[in-house]
């Protein structure tokens, strides 16, 4: 007879969100619960050091995920947001700072290894940069790609596109080429060019023909 044991439930998060908004003081910018999770907006240049007071006084060991977030509009237009877990506690809390371009984030490989690879995938598909990382190169593209495919104003084609050739006998990169411009996609119309009625177009037809028989 098996016995079924269901997920074990988080922590509450009563309190925690005050408790940890004292401890951190002047590195927190804004502090707010949102769908039962506690998010903490801090100082970027401050960042590594939050992360490490959180882990070393308030139990949250691991390092679950660091993602980006594009937010074109902004002067400083990335999030980059860092998301823990206290095994101790059974408890998540997510830290963000935001960056733009140029400026770099305080790497946290020397509080998780892990962090190493993490950063280099939001370094690989928004561009941001992490001071510190030592190996900081694309993990999910190519070498030679162009751009990183997660920022908003990234176009959906690309920029390149790459083939194997069978006259040069290996992949070679050429500009997009495309049949049919996916950001002027007619869903009326799906196929322009075809040399086909599509289903109903053909009172369109009918009238292309009447025109042509009136000139």
């Amino acid at each position: 007879m098996s016995v079924l044991h269901s997920a074990p439930k988080f922590a509450s998060n009563d309190g925690v969100l005050d408790a940890l908004t004292k401890a951190l003081k002047k590195s927190v910018i804004a502090s707010n619960e949102a769908h039962g999770e506690i998010i903490l907006t801090v100082k970027r240049e401050e960042v590594a050091d939050v992360l490490e007071t959180l882990r070393d006084d308030h139990e949250y060991q691991q390092l679950m995920e660091i993602a980006g977030v594009d937010f074109p509009q902004r002067p400083e237009r990335f999030e980059v947001v860092y998301m823990l877990l206290s095994v101790t506690k059974n408890h998540r809390i997510m830290v963000k700072c935001s960056t733009d371009e140029a400026t770099p984030v305080p790497t946290v490989t020397t509080l998780w290894p892990n962090a190493g690879w993490l950063e280099r995938e939001v370094f690989d598909l928004y561009g941001v940069l992490f001071a510190g990382n030592n190996d900081l190169r694309r993990i999910l593209t190519d070498y030679g790609f162009e751009g990183h495919p997660f920022r908003k104003d990234f176009p959906l084609t690309g920029y390149t596109e790459l083939r194997y050739s069978e006259e040069e006998k290996r992949v070679v990169y050429e500009p997009v080429e495309l049949a049919q411009d996916l950001r002027q996609f007619d869903f009326q119309s799906p196929w322009e060019g075809a040399d086909y009625v599509l289903p109903g177009d053909e009172k369109a037809e009918e009238d292309d023909a009447s025109k042509e028989d009136g000139k």
